[in-house]
């Protein structure tokens, strides 16, 4: 599957959108203003305007969205979801080239809060994937106490784990020693 940067960027985005919520024991890392200007300043948001409380609450009911998205039981109900979200970011796609990026597209609206930004860049990078009919890319990471999300962009779709250098290597090694164990018996 071919993605250009700006989707890869957006979905890169999304998902730690939905990461950012509290998850288990790991707290909401979105918990006041200055941790979401952290968030905007990772993901090299542009075109972001001073962020202010509202700006908090609002990127917090678009991460709800995209974790809904996350959890839709079909492709229909995915697609349902990204509409309505795209739609009340009022999605207004345009030709733009900075901080060094060729042309590429933006897809909220000039002066758009940061929430809309997230809505409307994230809502169509996921609906290229839909597009694609490669919903199936959108994961949960297997691990037992683990259940960030993850966008499996693996060749082929194999990617079982949010991260192979922690939850993956940490079951990996589990089962070894559990093998160990079993053959000293």
């Amino acid at each position: 599957m071919l993605i250009n940067h700006d989707t890869r960027c957006a979905l890169d985005c999304v998902v730690d959108l939905v990461n950012s919520a509290a998850q288990g024991s790991e707290p909401d890392t979105l918990g006041d203003v200055s941790a979401l200007g952290r968030f905007v300043e990772r993901n090299a948001i542009s075109d972001v305007r001073t962020l202010t409380r509202q700006d908090l609450t609002a990127v917090r009911a678009v991460r709800a969205r995209f974790t809904d998205v996350f959890s839709a039981p079909d492709t229909r109900t995915a697609a349902a979801l990204l509409n309505t979200m795209v739609a009340a970011a009022g999605t207004t796609p345009r030709l733009t080239d900075h901080d060094g990026y060729d042309w590429h597209l933006h897809y909220f609206a000039p002066g758009a809060s940061v929430a809309d930004h997230l809505a409307a860049d994230g809502g169509m990078a996921l609906a290229f994937l839909l597009v694609a009919g490669e919903r199936e890319r959108l994961r949960r990471c297997s691990a037992p106490d683990c259940r960030r999300a993850f966008i499996d962009l693996s060749r082929n779709r194999s990617r079982r784990y949010c991260s192979s250098r922690t939850c993956g290597n940490r079951l990996h090694v589990a089962a070894y020693r559990a093998r160990l164990r079993e053959a000293a018996r």
